[in-house]
This record gives structure tokens, sequence and C-alpha cells, in this order.
């Protein structure tokens, strides 16, 4: 809308100019070399907006036949470009398909079309690895690396390829110069980090992990942390107990559910005298994550107190989370220690019809601190022996006795507090045929279907279909079958499970009986 009023503003002022000059006649006269001209104003104003055009297309004429090489130069550059464009897509798409030749016949063009690319090296460096060709990869990312606008992608790929040849010290040193250029860089700041640790430089992976906090999510970060800082105070334990402290209680602040950060805290805490504030972090700790550290912590959160006054402290810390084995077996142990026998018993109660093995090897103890009784003591051990196991800190198939900040395969807060080998004989849902749902009121004594060749999964179905119309059974069968996690789809050429292909050929019928036809051609030569 605007643009139309600016327009019709724009032929209004153009015709009143029009009109004014047509209002106001005049004559132009020109005197030039002894030749004189007079003609009216208005012939004069379009004689010279002629003149004005007529330069006008003369100079871009002239310019044009002036630019004409360039604008040819600039075409077949756009259209070398373009090809050089066209083999880099269709190299990168035979990548993806795992297509070699096609990949290096795409970068062997695309380095001839456009050989300064960065796409053209990336391609190259691509089909390269794909052959296999570790060498020619790595010559093609180090070429990236000394472009301003490729620099990470070659630091990346020659990172990549130092760890596959197994160079730690070369990928230690590209990670370096990497997150020189971008700090924030993730897989730097944790190549870094990875380093440190490896080293037990914790110090140094802390200062790692601080450079990257903008490519890490808020708890992401705050757990990373809270491992270090922990990882640091243990290192510190022996040495600088004030400064493990402070390394301890910071971690605990930052991921209150980290049980080594949690029990350091509560013994450092304990050994200065703030019982109370050991207390507190401990029984948050508990409620969060039962666990034994802590239940160890906190037992001994006031030195010199009596066994029975721990045995208090226990049965408090167990009320708090009640109905866990961690806090039976606490108070347990506080018990045996105050010989409080019918207690310890009283605890582990509930876990004595199918004992862990921490719970019958206390039973063992209790029986031997109680009665003596040899005989006993080898029943509970024989039974710890052959009971199932109980949580333990472990970290790629690894089992460690305690805590430790980085797993065998050089992960960051890689232990867990399980069982182990805990995913090992999982049962996976079978694939099978579940049988034609049947109303209840179906009559049980149906013809059997014609006989056909049927899938193995689906003849127990059949067999216990049968059974139960024998025994007179009046409900459906309540056969319970998982869903097929591999979805059953027929070939074209396959009959399938339902087809009646193994069964016998049944003859086609003819349209006449055999013996109406017969009489026919005997009636034809009568």
């Amino acid at each position: 809308m605007i643009r139309v009023i600016v327009f019709l503003v724009s032929v209004a002022i153009l015709a009143a100019g029009f009109v004014w000059f047509a209002d106001r006649p005049g004559d132009v006269a020109v005197t030039w070399m002894g030749y004189r001209i007079e003609t009216s104003l208005m012939v004069a104003a379009l004689a010279l907006a002629a003149l004005i055009v007529a330069v006008m297309l003369l100079w871009s004429i002239v310019r044009g036949i002036w630019r004409s090489p360039h604008q040819v130069s600039l075409f077949f550059r756009h259209r070398r470009a373009m090809k050089g464009y066209l083999a880099i897509t269709h190299g990168l798409i035979a990548i993806g398909a795992g297509d070699l030749r096609v990949a290096r016949k795409s970068a062997a063009e695309a380095a001839r079309l456009s050989p300064g690319d960065p796409l053209t090296l990336l391609l190259s460096a691509q089909s390269a690895q794909l052959a296999g060709d570790r060498g020619a990869a790595e010559q093609a990312f180090r070429a990236m690396s000394r472009r301003d606008d490729s620099k990470l992608l070659g630091l990346r790929g020659l990172y990549i390829e130092a760890q596959r040849r197994g160079d730690a010290h070369a990928a230690r040193l590209v990670a370096v110069e990497a997150a020189k250029v971008a700090p924030a860089l993730a897989w730097a700041g944790q190549a870094l980090i990875d380093d440190h640790c490896a080293a037990a430089d914790w110090a140094g992976a802390l200062a790692a992990l601080k450079h990257m906090k903008s490519a890490l999510d808020k708890a992401d970060y705050r757990r990373k942390r809270a491992v270090l800082l922990t990882a640091r105070a243990q290192a510190l334990e022996n040495i600088d107990r004030d400064a493990a402290r402070d390394a301890a209680l910071e971690a605990v602040k930052l991921a209150p559910d980290l049980v080594p950060a949690a029990a350091l805290a509560g013994r450092r805490l304990a050994e200065a005298g703030d019982a109370r504030k050991a207390g507190k972090i401990l029984m948050a700790a508990w409620k969060i994550n039962p666990h034994p550290d802590i239940a160890e912590a906190y037992a001994n959160l006031r030195f010199g107190d009596s066994a029975r006054a721990r045995l208090t402290r226990m049965r408090s810390l167990a009320e708090k989370v009640p109905g866990q084995l961690e806090g039976a077996l606490a108070v347990a142990r506080a018990a045996l220690d105050a010989r409080e026998f019918g207690v310890a018993r009283e605890s582990l109660a509930p876990y004595l019809s199918a004992p862990t093995g921490r719970v019958a090897t206390l039973m063992a103890q209790i029986e031997d601190a109680e009665h003596g009784d040899t005989g006993r003591v080898r029943e509970w051990l024989g039974r710890a022996m052959r009971a199932s196991g109980d949580p333990v800190w472990t970290a790629d198939g690894v089992v460690s006795d305690r805590w430790l900040p980085v797993s065998p395969n050089g992960r960051l807060d890689g232990y867990e507090w399980k069982l182990p080998l805990a995913e090992i004989g999982v049962r996976r849902p079978a694939i099978e045929f579940a049988p034609p749902a049947q109303p209840a009121d179906a009559s049980l004594t149906a013809p059997e279907p014609p006989l056909t060749a049927e899938p193995v999964a689906e003849r127990p179905a059949r067999k216990s279909a049968k059974l139960a119309a024998k025994s007179g059974a009046k409900a459906a069968i309540n056969t319970k079958f998982a869903e097929a996690v591999i979805p059953l789809v027929h070939a074209p050429d396959d009959p399938g499970p339902d087809s009646t292909a193994d069964a016998e050929p049944v003859p086609e019928t003819s349209a006449l009986p055999v013996s109406d036809t017969w009489q026919r051609l005997r009636q034809l030569f009568r």
C-alpha cells in the first residue's frame, strides 16, 4: 500500500512539473561556431533527456565489451565450481553408502576441479579412510589443519588417526593444539581431561574442565567437577587434610549423591570435631543412595563413642530409609559389635530366606560370636559361597574393592555400585506366533483344520490347545506370547508360514463328471 501511494505521488509531481513548464513557455538559443540554434524550452528539455539516455546506453555497451573477458572467465569458473560441488556431493554420498569405487573416483574428480576446497580435502581423507589408506588420510588432514577455515576439522582427523594407531603422545599434542584454538571444543577438552586423569593430575583435569564449561550442560559439568574434586581430595587425604576436606565439601555441594565425596567429607569433618555438619551431609547422602561406606562413616561420627551408642546411631540411620538391605546390615554389624545378638538376628531376619553373600557371612560371624557353634558357622559360610552376589564397585567388567575416579578403559566416573555383570542372563522376549483368538464359549469339539505346513514356533501352541480341549476346559487358552522383536515379513516368493505348499495336491475338477463326458462322446459316434 505504501509503495502504491509513493508511485502515485511521484506521478503527480512529474505531471505538475510538466504543467508548470507548459504554462511558462520560453525560448532557448545556442550560438556555437557561427551557428545559431533556437527552440522552445520544452523541446530543449526533451532533447537533453534523449542525449543523456543515449550516452548512458553507449556507456553500457562499451562497459559490456570491456568486461566481457572477465564475465566469460567468471562463467567458466562458476561452471567448474558447480562440477566440483557435484563431484563432492556424489563422493560424500558414496562414502555414506560404502561405495569405495565411486568415492575414490569422485575424490579424484573433485581434486581436479576444486583442488583447494576444504570439502575436497575432507572427501579425499574420508575416501582414504574407507580404503584403509591411513597415510593418505593423515596427509589430507594435515593439509586441512594448515588452513584457517578447516583447522579444527583437520586436527580432529589427526587426533582420531593418532588414536587408531595407538600413539597417545601424538593424540595429546593434537588435542592441546585444538584446545588452544578453541578452548570450549568438547572433544579436545575431553581428551585433555582424559590425559590428565591418566597421569593423576587432578588439578590439570579441573583446569581443562573449566575451559570446556560452555560446551557441557550444567548437570554434566557439575557431576564431572564433583568426581574430579573427590579424586583430588582422596589424593590429598594423607598430605593436606584441610585441602582434602574443602575439596570433598565442594564435591558434595555439586553432587550430593556421590557416595565417596559424602563419606570422605563426613570423615574429615568428624576429625575436625564438626560432627553436626558431618551428620547432615551423611544423612542427606544416605537418603539418596544408601551405601555401606556412608554407614561406616556415620557409625564413627564421634570418636570414643561406645558400641551401644553406635548401635543407636545406626538404628536412627536405618529408619530414615526403611526396608533397605544396607540399613539392616549396618544395624546388624553395630549390634554384633555391641554383642546385642538378638537385635542383629532381628535385623537380618527378613533376608534369611534368600540371603546374599554379605548376609550369610554376617550370620556366620553372629553364630561364632554368640555360640561358637562351628557347624552353624560352616553352614552359613557354605551358604555364603552359594548365595547371590552383592553390589560392588564395577566398571568395564572389572570389580574394585573401593571407588576409583577413572575406569580401566579411561572413562571418568565409570565405576558404579551394582551387581557385577548384572546384564548377563537377562532373558529377552522370544519370537513366537500367537494363535488366533478364540471366544470363551467356542465349541471344543470343532473339527480340526486341514493339515498344513506350520512353523516350529507354532507347534507348542497347537499342542497346548489340544490338551486343553481334551481336558474339557471351557475358557480360552491363556497362553502368554511375547511380541515379536523382528517383524515376520514374507518374501515375495515365500509362501509364508500359513502356506499349504507342503500339503497333498488336490486334482482339479472338470466341468462335467467323468461318466457324463464319456456318455457324450459315445453319443457323437452313434
